[in-house]
């Protein structure tokens, strides 16, 4: 079945329209997030894969975002849950404007950047600062691309963040308000009422936590296909006892310890406790589960969770420009990090060596500083070290590790300037920006830098071109400047050159070799 071609806005075009449509009939989750269905005789809105009876063609108006279906009236479906959708990722490398609004979105969407009450306003003011423009020129160029305004669009990020946790979790209603960016309760329930007609507590399902239940369970969606026992794989060579356990085929889970920071009125506060991540092919889902200790950050936790597995992955518009030259890799997505400082630190550790000489030192990083932590799994016992504690490492600790002095200096400066916050290693921070800054730290070159921004900043265009293994993979090792000629190789597999990275990998079978996939 062919994509529906759906613009950033709500779609005019029959033939599109059509193809929306044809999904609906199919319940295709591959067009999961892609678009949202307005049903006019009943005033909900849908995900491509609700289970409900299809309604007919007429009754039906398409959406890009569930932002434009809530501004047209409509609210959102209670059996589907449009809130569990994947994000709908376009990228663009020439049109200013669309690059412009494709950050704005990305940098709404992030919970530890939500204002509550009457600073709404504000965060229009500094988001358009962020990005270096008037608030007056983002709003006209949001709502001309979106059909919705900054804060329209930051409203429903919050309602159905809220949502989720009201159905996923026995968060009491006062909390719920507060993660989900809210000022006050009352506040919080006007809004709810008024975009989706109900109490927010009317969304409880079952009442109070059941007997016996240790966590949230939390459900998140993604567009198959998903070659979920090669993600597996990739975290399981890489994992740190202690910090981190990855299952296979027949355990399809993902734990780790967790550290998450929240600024509060009294200043930053961390957050520790553990994640478990199980999937769920059946129903192309993850389901989520944390500590109680988590859940004032939960939306953060989310979030973090959907960059770690690459859940907003778009695999028709990927494979329409990399399955001609990977045709294997249909299912591979870019593994993520869910703590930027930690892979950071990992990319150092990995620079020039194997995969397993690189773990042995994260291990003994992890067994000397890392932070003893209490979980329901005997493999989770410690959290990775925090950026204060490593900033004041001292060199002859760090050599005792085994770490030479060019990787000891590149630790130490990459922590200091993470824990003074000059540094963002998050989705969503600004790519060119954060990999200059990176290069300016001793011992940080390009390939690491490019690494970061594949794996931390979810870049989809990263292209590390010195990695040895990449440059076998390609073909070009032997050329007399292999960088350069897998550089202008690569600029056909453009915008999803990380995508491509890791299907030269597997293709290569570079399993053990050249020090990119040593991180």
């Amino acid at each position: 079945m062919t994509a529906p071609a759906l613009p950033f806005a709500t779609s005019t075009d029959g033939a599109a329209d059509d193809g929306c449509y044809r999904a609906l009939q199919a319940r295709d989750a591959r067009f999961d997030g892609r678009f949202f269905t307005g049903v006019t005789s009943t005033g909900i809105y849908c995900r491509p894969v609700c289970a409900v009876r299809t309604p007919r063609r007429e009754n039906c108006r398409f959406f890009t975002l569930a932002a434009q279906a809530e501004g047209a009236g409509f609210r959102p479906c209670l059996r589907c849950r449009p809130e569990l959708a994947p994000q709908a990722l376009v990228w663009s490398v020439q049109d200013a404007s669309g690059i412009l609004v494709q950050q704005a979105v990305r940098l709404l969407d992030a919970p530890d950047a939500w204002c509550t009450g009457d600073e709404r306003t504000a965060t229009v003011a500094r988001l358009a600062a962020r990005l270096g423009v008037s608030d007056r020129h983002l709003r006209r160029i949001f709502e001309a691309a979106l059909g919705v305004s900054p804060l329209q669009y930051l409203q429903t990020r919050r309602l159905l963040t809220a949502k989720q946790l009201l159905t996923d979790t026995p968060m009491p209603v006062t909390q719920v308000a507060l993660v989900s960016g809210f000022a006050s309760v009352r506040r919080f329930n006007a809004a709810f009422a008024q975009h989706y007609g109900l109490n927010p507590t009317a969304l409880r399902r079952g009442g109070e936590r059941p007997a016996g239940a240790q966590a949230a369970t939390l459900r998140l969606a993604y567009r198959p296909p998903l070659d979920v026992p090669a993600l597996l794989a990739f975290f399981a060579r890489r994992q740190f006892h202690g910090v981190e356990w990855a299952g296979d085929a027949a355990t399809p889970a993902l734990r780790r310890t967790v550290r998450l920071q929240s600024q509060g009125a009294a200043g930053p506060h961390d957050h520790t406790g553990w994640l478990s991540a199980c999937f769920d092919p059946a129903r192309h889902q993850v389901l989520v589960q944390t500590s109680d200790s988590l859940y004032p950050v939960l939306p953060q936790v989310i979030r973090r969770v959907r960059a770690m597995l690459d859940l907003d992955a778009d695999p028709a518009a990927i494979n329409a420009v990399l399955h001609a030259s990977f045709p294997e890799g249909d299912g591979l997505r870019v593994p993520g990090a869910f703590d930027g400082f930690e892979l950071a630190v990992r990319a150092v550790l990995g620079q020039q060596i194997t995969v397993a000489a690189a773990r042995t030192l994260g291990q003994r990083l992890v067994e000397r500083f890392g932070e003893p932590i209490a979980t329901p799994w005997p493999e989770l016992t410690r959290l990775f070290p925090a950026p204060a504690v490593l900033a004041q490492a001292p060199g002859e600790a760090l050599g005792q590790l085994g770490i030479v002095r060019q990787r000891q200096a590149a630790i130490v400066a990459l922590a200091r300037a993470v824990d003074a916050g000059q540094l963002q290693l998050q989705a969503g921070a600004d790519v060119g920006a954060t990999t200059a800054a990176l290069c300016a730290l001793p011992g940080i070159g390009d390939w690491t830098a490019q690494y970061i921004a594949m794996r931390v900043l979810r870049w989809p265009d990263a292209f590390p071109a010195g990695d040895v293994a990449l440059q076998k993979a390609m073909g070009v090792q032997a050329y007399p400047h292999p960088a350069r000629a897998a550089t202008e190789s690569s600029r056909a597999w453009q915008p999803w050159r990380s995508y491509a990275v890791v299907r030269a990998w597997a293709a290569g079978s570079t399993a053990d070799t050249g020090h990119l996939t040593a991180s």
